[in-house]
């Protein structure tokens, strides 16, 4: 598989901070590849050097061959931002939003709007083509903010929490596009604060925190790997419970509201606990990436 982006002890600094300290990470083409992590952890500003807009401080970037300190313009031109805040000009039309945006790219006119068409298209936002942006529903917004962001035909999609506050439905849709873009070759560059669309569009991804890469890994491989395939929740968590567990040597995680116990055999520990404390308020089910990311980064609030 062809490399669209390789990074070899990236660091960035903002004087005496460390945004980003040291971490190698290489993207195959046609992907779609998850910067994952709490508040600060870093994602964001490596997305951004990735993207050109800020310098690196240390270390080699390299996207589609080319080093991102020697060819910034050749870069930009061949990746697409949808960024999490919504800076669609409020005075224009849908279509001439991305009309006008395709100017940043020396994109004719004419050309400029077969693309918007399509796209519009594309994206089933073609019966708004004339309405101004202040008549569009947040998942609306959103649609045409991914749209804009293909008018150059990029190589590379970058999207920065592009279901955020959306509803089931918007969600879903967003979803289907990004699949079918990396079937036309796009690869596609993911922050969410969403385990399930992680889980659901990442080929690969990293879990960063304070900088550092603690884990990469296929979704499904780290799940396995982190907390097993099963998760138990004790509620109302009878006396001795985590001083067996200790001793039996079963990951656990005592919080407010319970014990959860990670598994790959959940059916002959659930016996046992039963058997032995005769616990009935409990809950199974399936690992998922959200367990992955709160072990590994904890419960707490980041600011």
């Amino acid at each position: 598989m062809a490399i669209a982006v390789s990074a070899r002890n990236l660091t960035k600094r903002f004087n005496s901070f460390t945004a980003v300290d040291s971490i190698s990470f290489e993207i195959g083409e046609g992907i779609c590849f998850g910067f994952l992590g709490p508040n600060g952890a870093g994602k964001t500003t490596a997305m951004k050097m990735i993207h050109c807009v800020s310098p690196v401080t240390e270390g080699d970037l390299s996207v589609m061959g080319m080093d991102v300190d020697s060819n910034p313009q050749e870069i930009k031109s061949m990746i697409g931002v949808a960024p999490q805040e919504d800076n669609l000009d409020p005075d224009f039309t849908v279509m001439r939003n991305l009309v006008v945006y395709a100017r940043y790219f020396n994109i004719g006119r004419d050309l400029a709007t077969r693309r918007a068409e399509e796209l519009l298209d594309f994206m089933q936002l073609k019966e708004k083509r004339d309405v101004k942006i202040t008549q569009l529903s947040g998942g609306m917004k959103r649609r045409l903010i991914i749209a804009r962001a293909l008018m150059n035909e990029p190589r590379i999609l970058i999207l920065d929490e592009p279901t955020t506050g959306l509803d089931p439905q918007a969600r879903h849709l967003i979803w289907e596009k990004v699949r079918g873009l990396k079937k036309r070759g796009v690869t596609v560059l993911l922050t969410t604060h969403y385990m399930d669309e992680a889980e659901q569009l990442c080929d690969r991804l990293v879990i960063m925190e304070r900088g550092r890469i603690l884990v990469e890994d296929r979704p499904r491989a780290l799940i396995d790997m982190v907390v097993g395939t099963g998760v138990i929740g004790v509620f109302q968590a009878p006396e001795g419970l985590a001083d067996h567990l200790e001793r039996e040597g079963l990951e656990h995680e005592t919080t407010v509201d319970g014990v959860y116990i990670y598994t790959n055999e959940m059916e002959s520990v659930l016996e046992d606990l039963i058997n032995r404390f005769g616990i009935r308020d409990y809950l199974v089910r399936n690992a998922t990436l959200e367990d992955v990311f709160l072990k590994l980064t904890g419960r707490g609030l980041r600011e």
